[in-house]
């Protein structure tokens, strides 16, 4: 299906102006996973040359939003219900480590880092604002993962972040209640800095019910 892409705020034809309007409906699941970017007519809708928006198609590849076909044009990325099932379930298993890990300079250092991305967090829940909710989301669980000091456990969220993004995308809006996001979050980071890393396992474990659930592996 062909979408009608409009500006959002002050016009700009340059290729950031426009990779932020596609990404913006890639989050906002204006446009769905699958589905084609045609170039001829983004172009017409946004009143832009095919140079802007090409740039802002590769940095949209970059991020791993939007994949390029060879002679058939540009899709957003697809992501299965097994990829997310099982990227759930190694987590479960990996993620309260590096908050175990992290948790020391999350508490002293990088306290003020992690409270900022708590309040972005809720911030973008209460605006409603689906493409901030996300990066803050994904944002809050890369800082266990980045302060773990364990490059193995870097390079498996570096691996997932891409894939949880679209998945994100999908998921955010299905909240009757966005705000609820922040509240599970900070009650991440709450058990976290106390140290409850079981605490944390199982917190994880309930918000984490529906990706499970994809893959059969749901325990309740």
């Amino acid at each position: 299906m062909d979408r009608k892409f409009e500006w959002q705020a002050q016009r700009t034809t340059t290729p950031d102006g426009v990779y932020r309007v596609l990404r913006t409906a890639i989050l906002d699941g204006t446009v769905t996973p699958g589905e084609q970017l045609r170039e001829t007519h983004i172009a017409a809708d946004l009143g832009i040359s095919r140079s802007p928006l090409r740039e802002a198609l590769t940095k949209l590849e970059e991020e791993g939003l939007v994949v390029k076909v060879p002679f058939r044009g540009s899709f957003v990325v697809e992501v299965s219900a097994r990829d997310v099932a099982e990227i759930a379930s190694i987590r479960m298993l990996v993620e309260p480590y590096a908050a175990e890990l992290a948790a020391s300079t999350l508490r002293d250092a990088e306290r003020l880092r992690l409270k900022q991305t708590i309040e972005e967090l809720y911030r973008a829940t209460d605006t409603n604002d689906i493409p901030a909710s996300i990066d803050a989301h994904l944002r809050f669980h890369r800082l266990f993962y980045e302060f773990s000091g364990n490059s193995a456990l870097q390079s498996l969220w570096n691996g997932w972040e891409n894939k949880l993004r679209l998945y994100f995308a999908m998921d955010h809006p299905t909240y009757s209640d966005l705000h609820q996001i922040a509240v599970e979050h900070e009650k991440l980071a709450e058990l976290a800095l106390e140290g409850d890393i079981e605490g944390y396992r199982e917190e994880m474990l309930r918000q984490s019910h529906n990706a499970l659930g994809a893959q059969g592996t749901d325990p309740a």
